[in-house]
């Protein structure tokens, strides 16, 4: 087996005891494994291992400014990990497990390598919520670095033939579990100036945030790259798309919402959790269709409205 892009067998194997045995085999041996998230597919591999969180950023050819979120099994394993404070703490006995990330200096003796946090003085920390992770996370008993397991800038994956789309001959291993639930990645939040700052919006909400914390919840100020997720051309699908339609044209594969149909629909009742968890699949759709370009619907901008509105903007840069 090489490193690198060097093309590999991909074996997929349905979630049990013997396909986590060999995911945390592999881990255990340096290399990364798609695994299902209760949000989208990650690319898991030992966060203190330089070289396998190296040959994650290979098989994704991702940017190396961009940092990774790294999963462990609960708080007391995140606390090993970076400083967390009191609201940090109110927020992760609320949200974790699930789709929260958190942004949060690194301990003097964090044991995960530069490169899976980008070479920042902080790590971005999520408990995950699905029994597949916490398997692995059980199986390996490391902190896991995972981003979304797809090509680096193309649609993310939230089922295991997703997975394949992209990174099929680039990793060896895949577990199927179904399709995940959230459809978008975490919510990444940091403690920041007496408010809570959203770096990238996602299933918990800033009204969710706002409750939890009792402080005022904010957007991303500046434009430095603190947290993954936050380059400006994201999630590309590899056509041209066009957002905010009230119709298709006929070059256009259409992503309906609403009361707009279109060849595919991300919810006709106007249901924002359904369409979060279809958004992806229906960027794929649109990326396999024999149309040249993407058209979609316009989607409310409220609750989870804003991470879909995110991940669109992004896909059409």
């Amino acid at each position: 087996m090489a490193d690198g892009q060097t093309r590999m067998t991909t074996d997929i194997r349905r979630f049990g005891a013997e396909a986590m045995a060999r995911a945390a085999g592999l881990i255990g041996e340096g290399w990364p494994v798609a695994v299902p998230t209760e949000t989208v597919y990650g690319l898991a591999a030992d966060a203190r291992n330089p070289k396998a969180v190296a040959r994650i950023y290979a098989a994704k050819g991702r940017p190396d400014f961009n940092p990774l979120i790294v999963h462990v099994p609960d708080l007391a394993a995140a606390e090993a990990l970076g400083v967390f404070g009191a609201v940090e703490r109110a927020l992760a006995a609320r949200f974790w497990p699930g789709p929260l990330t958190l942004v949060v200096p690194r301990t003097d003796d964090c044991p995960v390598a530069s490169i899976a946090t980008a070479g920042l003085d902080t790590i971005a920390i999520r408990v995950p919520g699905h029994r597949a992770m916490q398997a692995l996370l059980a199986e390996t008993g490391a902190p896991l670095a995972a981003p979304s397991a797809n090509a680096s800038g193309r649609v993310s994956p939230t089922k295991a033939e997703h997975v394949l789309a992209s990174l099929d001959g680039r990793i060896t291993l895949v577990i199927d579990d179904g399709p995940t639930m959230a459809g978008v990645e975490s919510t990444i939040a940091r403690v920041k100036d007496g408010a809570v700052e959203i770096l990238r919006p996602g299933p918990v909400t800033a009204d969710m945030l706002a409750a939890a914390s009792g402080m005022a919840v904010t957007g991303v100020k500046g434009s430095d790259i603190v947290a993954p997720g936050m380059l400006a051309s994201h999630y590309a699908p590899g056509k041209p798309v066009r957002l905010g339609a009230t119709e298709f044209a006929d070059a256009e594969y259409g992503i309906g919402f609403g009361a707009i149909a279109g060849d595919y629909d991300l919810s006709a009742a106007g249901d924002l959790t359904e369409a979060a968890a279809r958004l992806f699949d229906a960027l794929h759709a649109g990326a396999a269709s024999a149309k040249a370009k993407i058209a979609v619907a316009a989607i409310p901008v409220e609750g989870l409205g804003a991470a879909i509105n995110d991940r669109l903007a992004r896909a059409a840069v």
